[in-house]
């Protein structure tokens, strides 16, 4: 018998201190011995799926109710519900907009701010001369948000969908819910910097090619804007010879990708130097109700976040009002 058919499944593997339910499916049954084999390319979670003989796609997906043949066989369904909820989320803009994701056990952090005053980099520095600094310090409090949605659903309703239809629903709601989440990330972006406005009335290519101008030690690599704006540059004579990129995104004539947000007024739009603009920080993985689930309570399934973010480096990120 191969290991992953002997591992013991229970609820208490979701309630394990600094342990993902994954990463104690891990620790039991270690994907680095599967090296080699046709399990190689599946994480322990799905090795469990195969076990079960569980099909999440495909012409002969199962229905929701397959989860739930068996006692351990239903400890599998919470962690199913996480990860299509985390697909949505990842399919947003926020993998597109931050620098960095860092997580901590809190509901808040401390924050940094970085002082460049004390001489350019262009600046040469003379024989025996103090060098020129950048000085790091601790900065304020960021405080780590909860987002989240409760679905409700009966267990009677949910039972008979196909297992990808339904999580065809909860991608949505992760989708929806870090569109939301982009809200807060785009509004840590425009307070830190100060916009400059518009040269005509409306919104012209040469107020973009200015927002460009704005990144000096920096690249523009992203323009951010409401789907009202995008769709106005995209009629712009100078986007008529654009097309899409092998990976299906519009670019401006100078590079930069053009990212949709309807979390984003119509009098704004943002450009950032991805690498260098924001950073993220999670003070906890995508949370659900385990116990409730694994019951088959699905009356109430409650879908958290808590999320914060921080701007980071000057000059990589500027606002136009348009």
């Amino acid at each position: 018998m191969l290991n992953y058919e002997s591992v013991k499944l229970e609820k208490g593997l979701y309630h394990l201190a600094n342990r993902s339910f994954t990463q104690a499916l891990e620790l039991a049954d270690p994907s680095a011995q599967y090296a080699g084999t046709e399990l190689a390319n599946l994480d322990a979670f799905e090795r469990q799926l195969k076990r079960f003989d569980i099909r999440i796609g495909g012409a002969d997906c199962d229905k929701v109710e397959k989860f739930f043949t068996t006692t351990e066989s239903a400890v599998l369904f919470p962690e199913f519900v996480r990860r299509a909820v985390k697909r949505g989320m990842e399919e947003s803009i926020l993998p597109e907009i931050t620098a960095a994701v860092s997580a901590v056990s809190a509901t808040s952090c401390k924050g940094f701010s970085i002082d460049e005053s004390g001489g350019s980099y262009s600046s040469e520095t003379a024989e025996g001369a103090d060098l020129k600094k950048t000085v790091i310090t601790e900065g304020d409090a960021i405080a780590l948000s909860k987002y989240g949605r409760l679905v409700t659903a009966s267990y009677e309703t949910v039972r008979q969908q196909r297992i990808d239809v339904f999580a065809v629903m909860l991608r949505a709601v992760g989708h929806k819910l870090a569109g939301a989440i982009a809200g807060n990330a785009l509004g840590t972006i425009v307070s830190s910097v100060t916009p400059f406005p518009k040269t005509g009335a409306a919104m012209a290519y040469s107020d973009l090619t200015a927002l460009y101008g704005k990144f000096t030690d920096y690249d523009l690599t992203t323009v951010i804007a409401s789907p009202a704006n995008i769709s106005a540059i995209l009629a712009m004579d100078e986007m008529a010879e654009r097309t899409l990129d092998e990976k299906g995104q519009v670019r401006l004539p100078f590079g930069a990708k053009l990212l949709k947000s309807a979390a984003l007024d119509d009098h704004t739009v943002i450009g950032i130097s991805k690498d260098f603009a924001l950073a993220c920080i999670t003070g906890t993985d995508v949370l659900l109700e385990s116990d409730r689930l694994i019951d088959c309570q699905l009356d109430r399934i409650a879908v958290s976040v808590r999320i914060g973010f921080q701007s980071l480096m000057s000059g990589a990120a500027a606002v136009l009002t348009v």
